[in-house]
């Protein structure tokens, strides 16, 4: 398939024989229920929604679909839409008038979108899930580019914006493999439980497993019961592909009523990786399937963290190949996978200057990536442009791993907390504690009341005339404010007066 393809792919998954029905997806805009909105219209439904924000790039994408959107939430223009089924979002809250109303009256059915796409996708496909804290996007992507380089068409639903496959979601052929990022965020304010929990896996893959979602778990051993309940609904004939260099997967247990996959570095994982090297030059790595060599690779992914992804994601495309023998699956491709926008992606290359965006909001995902490009980038000055954005980064819960993680950094640029007057001063991350503590750790850091302000001082400090290789890297779930845009901008107009 070229890039020019249709998003999500013909109609002949659907299979079903059910009825064309009307659906309308609340909140439609985001990348979870836009690409699942598009999946729904391949199948062959009507669709349309509404959000509050109705912009692009998914507003084009969905209008180019052919579905119906609406800006805001209006109960009477719900009633006179008359859907046969409404699919409310996770963003979706009591007080939303559209949810008032359609509780009080009962007058449509309501789904959530995981209970929707097992019904309506999942629930007769091969489905491989993809699951973890940290990772399940590039996995996913892994496993379904790899797939389709080997001619099989599978569908897939792709939590973030891939750049191989082209696109985040494709209803596929019914007869091959179903990818999904396989979130452990809950369902809906109705239905709390995970959303992997709906995705009927037959090929559960978890990546690793920490504690994160503050506002779900309590702790880490509330994040380990939901992933032991998924591995409970793997069948017998299916598999659980897990990290086995993962000692908090490892106390889920010997899950013996399916069949288990190890992929690791240890001598007793069934896919190995092995001679793992990072410099300036990029990546090196092998593979081996029990004890046989399967492939051996350079690449220009960062880090030993998306190798393991590459393993995980190979191992569990080579089985849904070949239950007895993943090695059927040829690796080559690997190589020309470009990843996942926001994950590590460079923004800007000067002579002494590289921007680099990254997804990251946890510290171990914080900790990887800067260890990574300490080998990939040597001798250059790091400086880490840090957003406590999520609801586990503006908490408290993990603000001393975060101090360990970014005192990896050379420099340490910490931004605004994210709706900080929703949290207790004692519950909220503390920038100006973080700051001291690096200070103490010979790292040069700075704080600001602003995202705005802290670009200011950003772009004054780093963004012009560079006189030693510097490496800037910005960690955010968000937008940062637009300081971004703003560094690359001012990078570029100095790198142009050079």
């Amino acid at each position: 398939m070229n890039e020019a393809e249709n998003v999500v792919g013909s109609r002949e998954a659907n299979g079903s024989g059910a009825a064309k029905l009307r659906v309308y997806f609340m909140g439609i805009c985001g990348t979870a229920m836009g690409n699942a909105a598009l999946l729904i219209r391949a199948a062959g439904h009507e669709v349309l929604g509404a959000d509050t924000n109705v912009y692009p790039p998914m507003s084009t994408v969905l209008a180019t679909a052919g579905i119906e959107l609406h800006e805001g939430y209006d109960p009477v223009r719900l009633q006179k839409l008359a859907p046969d089924l409404v699919v409310i979002g996770n963003a979706m809250s009591r007080g939303n008038p559209e949810v008032e109303w359609l509780l009080d009256t009962r007058a449509i059915r309501v789904t959530s979108l995981p209970a929707l796409l097992h019904d309506f996708v999942l629930r007769q496909r091969h489905n491989i899930v993809v699951c973890g804290t940290h990772g399940k996007t590039t996995t996913t992507s892994l496993t379904a580019f790899l797939l389709r380089e080997v001619g099989r068409d599978p569908g897939f639903l792709i939590g973030g914006v891939p750049q191989d496959p082209p696109v985040g979601a494709h209803l596929g052929n019914a007869r091959d493999p179903f990818v999904i990022e396989g979130d452990e965020y809950d369902s809906a304010f109705f239905d709390k439980r995970s959303k992997f929990i709906h995705y009927a896996p037959r090929i559960a893959v978890l990546n690793n497993l920490e504690f994160d979602h503050v506002d779900i778990f309590r702790d880490l051993a509330d994040v380990q019961r939901t992933f032991a309940h998924l591995t409970r609904i793997v069948p017998r004939n299916g598999f659980i592909v897990v990290n086995g260099d993962d000692s908090n997967l490892r106390a889920l247990g010997a899950m013996a009523w399916t069949r288990v996959i190890r992929v690791g570095q240890g001598e007793g994982c069934d896919t190995q990786i092995v001679e793992f090297k990072e410099n300036a030059a990029g990546v090196e790595f092998s593979l081996k399937w029990r004890g046989q060599l399967w492939t051996k690779l350079k690449w220009t992914q960062p880090g030993l963290f998306n190798v393991r992804n590459a393993a995980m994601a190979a191992t569990a495309a080579g089985l849904a190949l070949d239950e007895n023998n993943p090695t059927v699956l040829p690796l080559d491709a690997l190589v020309r996978f470009r990843g996942v926008k926001r994950r590590q992606e460079t923004l800007f290359t000067g002579p002494k200057l590289t921007v680099i965006e990254d997804f990251g909001h946890h510290p171990t995902a914080l900790a990887e990536t800067l260890q990574s490009f300490r080998a990939r980038f040597p001798g250059a000055l790091l400086t880490a442009v840090f957003e406590p954005r999520s609801n586990t980064a503006r908490s408290t819960v993990m603000q001393s791993a975060f101090m360990r993680a970014l005192a990896l950094a050379d420099e340490v640029y910490i931004g605004a907390v994210n709706r900080a007057e929703k949290l207790r001063p004692e519950e909220r991350f503390d920038p100006e504690a973080v700051v001291q503590h690096l200070e103490t750790q010979g790292v040069h850091a700075r704080c600001a009341p602003t995202n705005a302000i802290l670009g200011d001082s950003l772009i004054a400090e780093a963004a012009g005339r560079v006189t030693r290789p510097r490496v800037v890297v910005f960690f955010t779930n968000g937008s940062f404010d637009g300081i971004m845009g703003r560094f690359v901008d001012a990078a570029r107009a100095s790198s142009a007066q050079e």
